[in-house]
C-alpha cells in the first residue's frame, strides 16, 4: 500500500518583513515533516523578510485566502506582525477560521491578533509580556504558560515557546 501524503494544508501568515525566524522555521518544519502542506501568506509582497534578514517566498496575497482552503491558521510572531493587529482581512480571517472550528494558532506578539478579532474572549490565552494588557483588555484570560492551548485556540508567547507551539498545532492537527 502507498503511503498517501496528507492533502491538509495550513495556512502560516507572516508579516512582509519583520517576521520572527525560530515562530515561523520550527512550527512549519514540523508540520511539513508530518506531511502537511504549507501555504505562506502576506500583504503586499512575493518575498517577506524575517528580523534576521531571511527571505521566505510567499504563496499568497493575504486578502486572497479562504479559511476553508485549511485545517489550521497561523499567525507567526515578531515586530513586524502588529502590522495585522487592525488590518480587517487579518481579523475577519482569524474570526472566520474560529467560527467554523478551525484550528487557530499564534505566536508571540500575535495573539494580540485573535484578541483584537474577538475570538480570545473568556479564553485562556498567552502572548508576549508587552501584549499581556490588550489580552486582558479584549476579555482573555491571560495565562503566562509558554503555550496554552484552549479548545481549538493555540497561543504561544515567544521564540522559546517556537517548537512546543509547532508540535501542539501538530498534535490538535492528528486529532491527539
Amino acid at each position: 500500500m502507498e503511503m498517501e501524503k496528507n492533502p491538509k494544508k495550513v495556512l502560516l501568515i507572516i508579516a512582509p518583513s519583520g517576521f520572527q525566524d525560530r515562530e515561523y522555521q520550527e512550527p512549519r518544519a514540523i508540520l511539513e515533516n508530518a506531511g502537511y502542506s504549507i501555504v505562506v501568506a502576506s500583504k503586499g509582497v512575493k518575498s517577506a523578510q524575517s528580523t534576521l534578514g531571511t527571505a521566505v517566498k510567499v504563496d499568497k496575497e493575504l486578502n486572497e485566502t479562504k479559511s476553508d482552503d485549511f485545517e489550521a491558521i497561523v499567525f507567526v510572531g515578531g515586530p513586524g506582525s502588529s502590522l495585522y493587529f487592525n488590518d480587517q482581512t487579518a481579523l475577519a480571517l482569524a474570526k472566520e477560521a474560529y467560527q467554523k472550528g478551525k484550528i487557530v494558532g499564534a505566536i508571540c506578539i500575535a495573539p494580540s491578533i485573535l484578541a483584537n478579532a474577538g475570538i480570545l474572549k473568556d479564553k485562556k490565552a498567552t502572548v508576549f509580556s508587552s501584549e499581556t494588557e490588550n489580552l486582558k483588555a479584549k476579555g482573555a484570560i491571560y495565562t503566562g504558560e509558554s503555550v496554552t492551548v484552549e479548545g481549538k485556540i493555540v497561543t504561544a508567547n515567544g521564540p522559546s515557546a517556537a517548537e512546543e507551539f509547532g508540535q501542539k498545532i501538530f498534535k490538535m492537527l492528528r486529532g491527539t
